[in-house]
């Protein structure tokens, strides 16, 4: 695919504030995903005062393990609608068990747990569009 046509539908995502693309040509094709930016703060007036800075109120990081997103899609709960989900809040986990799954472009990946533990809180809901990195289960291992 040529470089024009990429740079023109990365114009195109930008002008039509889309998140995604993905667009085949023949046997080529090609998918695109953008980040939500971080607001670009300008000028002196953004950069916050050493002192207001100690003020402010740490926020705690979570403990226990946080697995996050590999990738985005759609978020399920459970195997297909009707069945049990894979966990549930106070369940016993092992590494290697199946969280969840994730449906990236019409195909199905396991969330698996990286560790055992203990479910402490499910981040996301069942049918939930998630991006990439976003935090899905916290269990304490």
């Amino acid at each position: 695919m040529d470089i024009r046509k990429i740079k023109k539908l990365i114009d195109l995502m930008i002008e039509s504030d889309l998140h995604a693309i993905e667009v085949k040509e023949g046997d080529q094709s090609i998918a695109l995903t953008r980040r939500s930016p971080a607001p670009i703060q300008m000028g002196v007036a953004a950069m916050p005062a050493p002192a207001a800075e100690a003020a402010a109120p740490k926020a705690k990081a979570p403990r226990g393990v946080v697995e996050t997103a590999p990738m985005v899609g759609v978020f399920y709960a459970a195997s297909s609608p009707g069945e049990a989900p894979f966990v549930q809040v106070g369940q016993t986990v092992s590494a290697g068990d199946t969280l969840g799954i994730i449906e990236a472009m019409k195909i199905m990946n396991p969330i698996e747990a990286t560790q055992s533990g203990v479910i402490e809180e499910i981040l996301v809901k069942n049918g939930e569009v998630i991006e990439f990195g976003q935090p899905l289960f916290r269990y304490r291992a």
